[in-house]
């Protein structure tokens, strides 16, 4: 515990510029809003595969003797930039929490990306070397508490400069305000500055992020990170004090600086949202109190309303009611006379209609009687006629003329020239009457899978079917299904009983024969089987 408050106590302790160190790889965590300024650079667009530019940088107010250039070369997927800068000094000259200079990208849509650290030799003097996806872009280089930050803080000390060819364009950019990284109850030690000037700068670094990240809450809202990174602080600080090579303590002090950014980075996205909540909380309070006492206020204006309302209401009813009882009386004097005078009327009315109902009734009977005889003698006409043809026989359904499956060919629904006889002297009786509703039902023996008895048996209704049709009978009078084996008329254990059950059944039915339409149910068998 006491190197952790040790290494807490130096947070912010500064590096000379000799301690500088090689560029890291920058991080690629997503920037966390934070109060930001505007700021605004030409961006340039670059060409890739063999493309080259050079970009001159200036100085800016903050650090008007730095200079620099890059040369930006495009290759197949991405742009190497590399960038030599002069005139820099030590970034505390802008504060005890800058510690060290960053490189920046930023797009035209003001996006800015993470290209690297700059390393001061003791001239003042820094190279880059870094890779960007982006094709149009400026740069800048800010003043930074550490290398790992993910957004631009307001102190830029270094811009390219817009060259005048190709496409240039305004990208504005945010830029994270000094007192992200400052505040007034984390006093920045500075009273060991300059005692040992051998400290790598990656662990002052680390020391700042660690202390910036206590400024961000990171302790209420991103406790475990922020522990995390105080232990990687702590073991850097062990790696340091025991004199390892500087590499493993330049290691140790970045990752301890990452985790740092990245618990930073959680406090000030969970604050943010703690914050918004709570403010949508107040609204939603305030709003609810706003309502009821809006509602209250509605409630008591509407009923004094509806109180003067019924009142006006209640006088009106009044004054209608009393005209309305006179007319009343009026109107049931005068529908009383009305009313003998209507009954004496129906009366007379009502026996004249009792005698003419009674002779419609009468002469209605006769012709139904005459209708059914009529109907009778046609069924049996009809019954007559199918016999001569076919098997035919009368039931509840109707006719049903009965083909047995010798007028088709063996195992196939083609029909026999015999069978075409046959169909063609049926369609002629069907013809003769235009009402009749014809159902074709195909049957099959119990010989054969389900699937093929009842594919079987409704092509060969199909076929009858479509025979109808072709000798003109209307399509929409003419029905055809298969039922397969699911309804024997006699038994299928003997060659006889499978001989019967293989038939096509035409059910003949209409209003004109004195029978509703078949409704496409299996004929009910004769023969129920017991045992197959």
């Amino acid at each position: 515990m006491k190197n952790l408050s040790l290494a807490i106590l130096l947070a912010a302790t500064l590096a000379s510029a000799q301690t500088q160190t090689a560029v890291p790889t920058p991080t690629t965590v997503a920037p966390i809003p934070a109060p930001t300024v505007s700021r605004t650079i030409k961006a340039m667009h670059y060409r890739l595969q063999g493309g080259s530019a050079k970009v001159d940088f200036h100085g800016t107010d903050q650090l008007q003797r730095a200079s620099g250039e890059a040369k930006i070369e495009g290759k197949k997927t991405n742009f190497e930039i590399d960038a030599k800068f002069q005139g820099l000094e030590d970034a505390t000259k802008f504060g005890l929490e800058y510690l060290t200079y960053v490189l920046w990208a930023v797009s035209p849509q003001g996006r800015p990306v993470n290209l690297g650290e700059l390393t001061l030799d003791k001239s003042g003097n820094a190279h880059v070397k870094a890779f960007t996806d982006l094709q149009t872009f400026g740069l800048i280089v800010t003043a930074e508490p550490y290398f790992a930050v993910t957004q631009p803080g307001n102190m830029v000390v270094i811009e390219s400069a817009s060259t005048g060819a190709g496409e240039n364009v305004d990208a504005k950019y945010e830029l994270v305000t000094r007192g992200t990284y400052s505040s007034t109850n984390t006093h920045i030690q500075d009273a060991i500055f300059g005692i040992d000037t051998k400290t790598p700068l990656e662990l002052f670094e680390a020391r700042n992020a660690v202390r910036i990240a206590h400024i961000a809450e990171a302790d209420k809202y991103a406790s475990s990170i922020l522990s995390k990174a105080g232990q990687q602080l702590m073991q850097a600080e062990d790696i340091y004090r025991q004199k390892q090579n500087r590499a493993a303590v330049e290691a140790a002090a970045k990752e301890a600086t990452e985790t740092a950014e990245e618990a930073r980075l959680m406090a000030v996205k969970q604050k943010a949202e703690a914050e918004a909540q709570a403010a949508a909380a107040a609204r939603e309070a305030q709003a609810r109190a706003d309502a009821a006492a809006e509602s209250k206020r509605r409630a008591a204006a509407e009923a004094a309303r509806l109180q003067a309302e019924q009142a006006k209401a209640e006088a009106e009813k009044a004054k209608a009611e009393a005209v309305a009882a006179a007319q009343e009386a009026a109107r049931q004097r005068e529908e009383a006379e009305k009313a003998k005078a209507e009954a004496i009327a129906q009366q007379q009315v009502l026996a004249a209609e009792t005698d003419k109902a009674k002779a419609a009734a009468a002469q209605s009977e006769n012709l139904r009687q005459q209708a059914e005889q009529e109907k009778a003698e046609l069924r049996a006409r009809l019954l007559q006629q199918l016999n001569s043809i076919l098997a035919t026989r009368d039931s509840a359904r109707g006719l049903i003329a009965n083909m047995s499956d010798v007028l088709f060919r063996s195992g196939s629904f083609e029909l026999l020239p015999g069978a075409r006889e046959r169909l063609a002297k049926v369609s002629g009786i069907i013809l003769a009457y235009p009402s009749l509703h014809v159902a074709v039902e195909g049957h099959t023996d119990s010989v054969g899978s389900d699937d093929y008895n009842q594919s079987l048996s409704e092509q060969r209704a199909e076929s009858v079917r479509q025979y109808f049709i072709q000798q003109g009978i209307p399509e929409a009078t003419v029905e055809a299904r298969g039922f397969g084996k699911t309804a024997p008329i006699a038994a299928n254990d003997t060659p006889e009983g499978r001989q019967q059950n293989r038939r096509v059944e035409l059910i003949l039915s209409g209003d004109a024969i004195g029978s509703a339409t078949d409704k496409l149910t299996p004929t009910p068998a004769a023969y129920t089987p017991q045992h197959q």
